[in-house]
């Protein structure tokens, strides 16, 4: 195109000029004695300018019509990948796509879509539900929840992609785990938040309940600094103890951060034994995987290949735990202990769980999406004490005092 308009400012010129001017602004020499001039002169030259030009311009729209078909090809590939149109918008996303936080919202797109498909296959005769959201103070999400299935009693996979100001309630809920965020005078707190979350509530006593959770944040302090941190991590709460499941799940999730730093599984295995404690009970929630929140080195850049490892990690160290038991038979004492341990579940949710709390506090959040998480069905009795040498006192045993599962 550029090329085509210094043709065309030259033949111009060349109308303008003498006709030794304008062969010579045209390229054009004089010819040789003895041999005729070229009929026409600058008239002739200034056309085949133009025609060049509009040969030109011919190339540059077939060129133009091209890339747009393409771009129209990829973004439609991207759709039937993803379970619906990302919040940012597919455009939007392409044309930042060198940016974490465009990579970031494609991975949680990708992750939702590979695990709601994962779980539809095993239960076929279920769908998902698909439920896009908006939030008036920005952004919004993309729900899929698939309920009363014959293997699943519930599943939920959410995406959310948030942005606007923080609230004093959320930042102060920072600021105690040590964030120094610096506000405006106006108190005022710029921020981003995504992540994808998911937790899976099986019928059968004998397949466990999985949660995974990955997420970044960025929050913009008053100097213009931006603070970044992602956090995340995937569990596991059987309802009855399985060595060879508990060995399986938690090796995938190891050989998935050793691939980092082989430092990583023992620290944040720790770390989730410790986050999921219910205090009150004195238990923790399940037998944990890996947990961790607010990590913000070596590099974005290597965190960012960390979470994507692990959100690569949550169908093969679960899905194999579904088909394997998905079947098996049970009876109505051990549906009744699920129960029982699913009341634990909502007790933890509510009272400790960091994702739940910050949901509750962001004006605008979707309390539909933020509770997904809690089962459709759970029991409390009162002074209930499984009987000492049973199963239900063996999974006791382990929620009390966490095993190393691959050593």
């Amino acid at each position: 195109m550029a090329a085509a308009a210094q043709l065309l400012r030259g033949a111009a010129r060349a109308a303008r000029a003498p006709p030794a001017l304008a062969r010579r602004a045209l390229g054009s020499a004089p010819p040789p004695p003895g041999v005729p001039a070229a009929r026409g002169g600058p008239r002739w030259a200034l056309a085949g300018a133009l025609g060049g030009l509009g040969l030109g311009l011919g190339l540059w729209r077939r060129r133009a019509a091209m890339a747009a078909g393409e771009e129209e090809e990829e973004e439609e590939r991207l759709r039937r990948r993803f379970m619906a149109p990302p919040v940012s918008g597919l455009r939007e996303l392409r044309r930042r796509r060198r940016e974490l936080r465009s990579r970031m919202e494609l991975l949680i797109m990708e992750t939702q879509a590979e695990v709601c498909r994962a779980l539809a296959a095993v239960d076929p005769g279920a769908a998902f539900a698909v439920d896009t959201w908006e939030r008036k103070e920005g952004g919004g999400g993309i729900s899929c929840v698939l309920q009363d299935g014959d293997v699943f009693e519930k599943a939920g996979v959410n995406v959310s992609v948030v942005f606007g100001q923080l609230s004093e309630e959320a930042a102060r809920q920072m600021r105690s785990r040590g964030k120094s965020l610096k506000a405006s005078a106006d108190g005022k707190l710029p921020f981003c938040a995504m992540g994808v979350s998911s937790v899976i509530h099986p019928k059968n006593p004998h397949v466990p309940t999985m949660h995974f959770n990955y997420r970044y944040f960025e929050i913009e302090e008053a100097d213009g600094t931006k603070q970044w941190w992602f956090g995340g991590g995937t569990d596991l709460t059987p309802t009855y103890l399985n060595e060879e499941d508990a060995v399986h799940f938690h090796k995938t999730l190891k050989e998935a951060c050793d691939k980092h730093d082989p430092k990583l599984y023992p620290k944040y295995k720790k770390w989730c034994d410790d986050y999921f404690f219910i205090k009150h009970r004195g238990e923790r929630r399940g037998i944990g995987g890996i947990f961790f929140d607010d990590v913000d080195s070596p590099s974005k850049e290597e965190v960012f290949q960390f979470v994507q490892s692990c959100a690569k990690a949550i169908v093969p160290c679960y899905i194999p735990i579904v088909k394997k038991h998905c079947h098996d038979a049970f009876t109505p004492e051990e549906k009744q202990w699920q129960q029982l341990r699913r009341g634990r579940y909502v007790e933890f949710n509510l009272v400790y769980d960091r994702g739940t709390k910050f949901g509750l506090l962001t004006p605008g959040s979707r309390i539909e999406s933020i509770l997904m998480s809690l089962p459709l069905t759970a029991r409390w009795e009162y002074m209930h004490t499984p009987p000492e040498s049973s199963r239900e006192a063996e999974i006791l045993e382990v929620l009390r005092n966490p095993k190393d599962w691959v050593h």
